[in-house]
C-alpha cells in the first residue's frame, strides 16, 4: 500500500533514506508560495541557493540582467536582495529571467531533499496543480511532504499546507496509508481557515506586524495557481 509521510521539520530528513522517494517541500509564508507565483508568472526558473553568498555567486556566472535575486535570513532582507514574498517578486522584473532565491529555511529543505528520486515545491497557492500532476507521474505511489519548519523548530503553516495536501491525495487516491503526523495534519486542516490559521501563526504574526497582511492573505488562497514547480539540475522549473 502506497504511503503518505509527513514531517515536521526539514532537520528531520535523513538524505540516505530519500533515493527512489517522491518528496514534496513546503515553506507557506516564503519560499514555496514565492516560487510557484514567480514561475506562475513567467520567471523561466528559480534557482535556491543556501546563502548570500552562493546565490551571488550564481548570479555571476550569468549574463548581466539575465536574473533577479531575492531573499531573506531569519526574516531580515539579504543586503542587495529583492524581497522574497510572492507580491513583491511580482514586482521585480522576473518575467523571462531567472530567479535565484535564498531563504532562511525553504531553500535548505529544497537542497536537503536532492537525492530524492523527485522533489516538489508545493503551497496553498498550487497544491491542487501538484497533486494531480504527482497522481498522474507517480501512479499513487508513497509521497513524503516535508515542512520546511523555521532553523529546527515547527511551523503551523508548514503543517496546515501538509494537511491540505493529504487531504487532495486521500481524495484522488483513498488507498494511501497515512502516517501518524499525516493524519494529525489532516486534522488540523479540517478544522481550520486558511487565513485563521496562517495570521495565527508566529511567522504569520511577524509578517502582519511588519505591515505584509497581503502577502499573508495571498497565501492563503488555495489552488490560485496551476503551476508544478520540480526541481531538477539545480532549477526550480515548470513540470
Amino acid at each position: 500500500m502506497a504511503k503518505l509521510h509527513v514531517l515536521m521539520k526539514k532537520e528531520e530528513l535523513e538524505e540516505h533514506r530519500l533515493p527512489g522517494k517522491v518528496v514534496v517541500v513546503l515553506d507557506v509564508l516564503f519560499a514555496t508560495s514565492s516560487i510557484a507565483a514567480a514561475l506562475h508568472h513567467g520567471a523561466t526558473e528559480v534557482v535556491p541557493a543556501l546563502d548570500a553568498g552562493a546565490a551571488r555567486a550564481e548570479a555571476a556566472r550569468r549574463p548581466p540582467g539575465s536574473c533577479v535575486l531575492a531573499g531573506e535570513l531569519g526574516s531580515d532582507l539579504l543586503p542587495g536582495f529583492g524581497a522574497p514574498t510572492p507580491l513583491a517578486l511580482l514586482g521585480q522584473g522576473i518575467t523571462g529571467r531567472s530567479l535565484i532565491y535564498s531563504t532562511t529555511n525553504g531553500t535548505v529543505a529544497l537542497a536537503r531533499a536532492t537525492s530524492a528520486a523527485r522533489v516538489y515545491a508545493a503551497s496553498l497557492l498550487n497544491g491542487r496543480a501538484v497533486v494531480e500532476h504527482l497522481q498522474r507521474e507517480a501512479g499513487g505511489g508513497s509521497v513524503l511532504l516535508v515542512c520546511s519548519g523555521s532553523a529546527g523548530t515547527f511551523n503551523l503553516e508548514d503543517f496546515y499546507g501538509a494537511g491540505y495536501l493529504v487531504s487532495l491525495l486521500r481524495e484522488r487516491s483513498p488507498g494511501h496509508e497515512l502516517s501518524d503526523a499525516a493524519q494529525a495534519a489532516l486534522a488540523v486542516h479540517e478544522r481550520t481557515d486558511p487565513l485563521a490559521c496562517l495570521s495565527q501563526s508566529r511567522v504569520g504574526r511577524t509578517m502582519l506586524d511588519r505591515g505584509l497582511a497581503d502577502e499573508v492573505a495571498f497565501a492563503a488562497r488555495k489552488d490560485a495557481l496551476p503551476v508544478v514547480p520540480l526541481l531538477s539540475g539545480g532549477a526550480l522549473r515548470r513540470a
